[in-house]
C-alpha cells in the first residue's frame, strides 16, 4: 500500500479521517458510491470540501493510486467526483487506480478550487 506523503491526515480540529495508517490483513475496504443527502451536517460538508481540495492539490486531473486514502471518506466521492482510472476497476485494492472528474468536482466544490487553502483554514 502505498502512503501518500503530504496527503494531509485528517481535517484540523476534527476527528474526519482522511488517511490509514496501515493496510488491513484482509484486504481493502471495498470502495463503493454513497449517497449524499441535501440535509447533511455542515461539518461533513466541509469535510467533503477540505478532501476534495487535498486530492486536488495532490494529484490534479492524474491517475492516481487508491493506496492509503480512507475508504470511508472517499465512499462519498466515488462515482461522482471521484472516478476508477481502470478497467476492469478492483474497489478492493490498495493499488487500485483513481482519477478527479474536474468538471463534476468543480460544480459540486467550487470552494475547494478557489486557491483559498481551505482544508488548512478550518
Amino acid at each position: 500500500m502505498i502512503k501518500h506523503r503530504g496527503f494531509p491526515g485528517r481535517l484540523p480540529g476534527t476527528d474526519y479521517q482522511f488517511t490509514i495508517r496501515r493496510a488491513h490483513k484482509d484486504g481493502a475496504t471495498p470502495l463503493m458510491r454513497r449517497e449524499r443527502y441535501p440535509d447533511r451536517r455542515p461539518a461533513d460538508r466541509r469535510a467533503d470540501v477540505a478532501f476534495m481540495e487535498a486530492l486536488w492539490l495532490c494529484f490534479g486531473d492524474q491517475p492516481f493510486e487508491r493506496g492509503n486514502l480512507d475508504a470511508g471518506r472517499l465512499n462519498w466521492l466515488f462515482e461522482r467526483e471521484v472516478l476508477p482510472a481502470e478497467d476492469p476497476f478492483d474497489p478492493e485494492s490498495y493499488e487500485a487506480l483513481l482519477v478527479i472528474d474536474e468538471k463534476r468536482a468543480r460544480a459540486a466544490f467550487p470552494e475547494a478550487f478557489d486557491g483559498s487553502g481551505y482544508w488548512k483554514s478550518v
